[in-house]
């Protein structure tokens, strides 16, 4: 399902993580994924839905289980909407990298984690 690289790095870094199908979709769940200071919490379950023709494919987007909000109560720009997936409400973040961001053959799960954690720092109070 995975590349074998993306299965060393979720092994590695993101103990519990569950790779699940839907829809021919490849699902990544990160339970208790920790979050930076100034969110409502310190942790939630994340979602990675990656498209058929991955790592070609780049990913897009990633969701929240549950929501994530700042602590200032500041709206996250694109994460209002609610998507149904692995039969759980999730908050998607709507991210999608330009033409020609995503580098087939060295980008993969472990820089989109990074992108993923510089998004949620930026989206963090003070955060730029």
């Amino acid at each position: 399902m995975l590349p074998s690289h993306d299965i060393e790095f979720l092994n590695a870094k993101e103990q519990g993580h569950q790779v699940t199908s839907e829809g021919g979709v490849i699902c990544v769940v990160v339970p208790n994924y920790p979050l930076p200071a100034g969110f409502d919490r310190e942790a939630s379950d994340l979602l990675i839905r990656l498209a058929p023709g991955y790592p070609d494919v780049p990913p897009d987007m990633w969701w929240f289980n549950p929501p994530v909000r700042r602590k200032d109560g500041i709206e996250i720009p694109a994460t209002q909407a609610q998507e149904g997936h692995l039969g759980r409400q999730w908050q998607r973040w709507s991210r999608h990298f330009t033409a020609g961001q995503w580098r087939s053959g060295i980008d993969s799960l472990q820089s989109y984690f990074a992108l993923i954690r510089n998004e949620l720092l930026k989206a963090a109070p003070g955060g730029s």
